[in-house]
Order: C-alpha cells, then structure tokens, then sequence
C-alpha cells in the first residue's frame, strides 16, 4: 500500500485514478489544480504523485519544477498529448514516468507498481557503504564525510551508492541512467552531468572534493574521498 497524491483539474479523471488505486491497495488524496497541488505535494509524505501536465494557471512542468526544488518523490506525468519533446522534457525535470490520456485503468496501476517497486528497489540495493573519510548508508538515507553529515536528494543518493558499490569500475553515463532511472526510462547526457555536478559541488562543500573522477572519454568513479 502507498499514499499517492492525484493533481488533475479534471474531477472525472480523478475519479477514474482514485477507484483504480483503491482496487490496488493505495490511499489517495487529490488536489484539482497547480498551487493546491503544489502545497500538498510538498507538505505531505506522499510515496507518488500523479500529476497532470495541462493544468490551468501553474502547468504540471512548472509544478515538477518547484516541487524538485524540496522533494524527491516519484512522479508519474499524465498528458493530454502524445509529444516526444513533452516526455523527455518531463522526464529531465524529474518525473520518473509519463503515461498519455486516454489511458487503461490497469496499465496505469501497472506504471505506478512498477515506479514504487523501482524505488524501493534504489533505496535498498546497498547496505551502509565506506570509501576513505566517505561512508554512505542508503537505506537510512544518510551520508557522512569525516565528521559532517551531507543531505542528498533520493537520486543524489542512488548515484552515490552506485558508483561506491563498485569504487574503482568506471560507468558511463548510460550505465548511471540504468542505475537511478531503470533501463526503461530515458533521459539525456545533460541529466546525468547535472545530477554529477550537483553531488560533486555538494560534496566538495564538506571538503570530499576528490570524491569523484572523471575518466576522460570513458566515464566517471570513486575517487579516494580522502579529501583536500
């Protein structure tokens, strides 16, 4: 069972997704537009959010946005448009998937038991993980670098596990997108260098500025974490 969060200004179509989820074991709670949505997406502890792309006012892209900016919870974008661009551009702001109206009631069950299992899965690959003054434990979600703890977002978190699961193995950029997307969602080499960047700068704040390397033409992996 999850909690979801339904944010859709169309109470039919809110309607369809609630009776569908509560057949499938999950709570739901629902908001019918952007800033309602926003509000309850970022003060609650929702596993999923189903949201809406063309909602009035504050469209699902600018809500995905926003909501990024505190939250990492899955989101599965649903659209009126079957549009190529629309998918990757909401896929590299963070959504987890995309489903396109009209769609099956059990196929979009089928979408969010796949998300949750993913994300269960990302969280519980790894046991607690040491690299140098650098030890991670993905399953509490915390990370310490000598003796300052450093916050990471869930993704920030699931590349960081990755790349010390296995310290001295060079990924490439495709294998780092397998790793904290699953193999069936794209998203762009951009992506990818800016969740890098992120965790890089995060992580150079609290002096691991050796963290993580670059191999030329290759990839990237653990550095020694000795730091400076």
């Amino acid at each position: 069972m999850a909690d979801i969060l339904i944010i859709d200004d169309d109470p039919q179509i809110r309607e369809v997704l609630r009776i569908a989820l509560k057949q499938a074991g999950h709570v739901t709670r629902e908001a019918g537009d952007g800033a309602e949505g926003l509000t309850k997406a970022q003060n609650g502890r929702d596993d999923l959010v189903i949201l809406d792309i063309g909602l009035p006012a504050m469209d699902g892209i600018e809500l995905c946005r926003k909501l990024r900016t505190t939250s990492d919870v899955p989101v599965l974008f649903l659209t009126a448009r079957d549009d190529e661009i629309d998918k990757i551009i909401g896929l590299e702001i963070g959504g987890d998937d995309y489903m396109t109206k009209p769609f099956s009631p059990r196929e979009l069950t089928a979408r969010v038991r796949a998300i949750l299992k993913r994300t269960t899965a990302q969280t519980a690959a790894h046991g607690a993980l040491t690299r140098g003054m650098l030890s991670v434990d993905p399953n509490k979600h915390l990370c310490r670098f000598d003796t300052q703890d450093l916050s990471l977002t869930q993704r920030e978190m699931a590349l960081l596990s990755f790349l010390m699961a296995r310290p001295d193995n060079v990924y490439s950029r495709v294998q780092i997108s397998d790793a904290v997307y699953g193999p069936t969602i794209h998203v762009s080499d951009r992506t990818i260098d800016s969740h890098l960047r992120n965790l890089r700068a995060k992580l150079a704040d609290i002096g691991a500025t050796d963290a993580i390397e670059t191999v030329h033409g290759v990839g990237v992996r653990m550095g020694t974490c000795q730091g400076a």
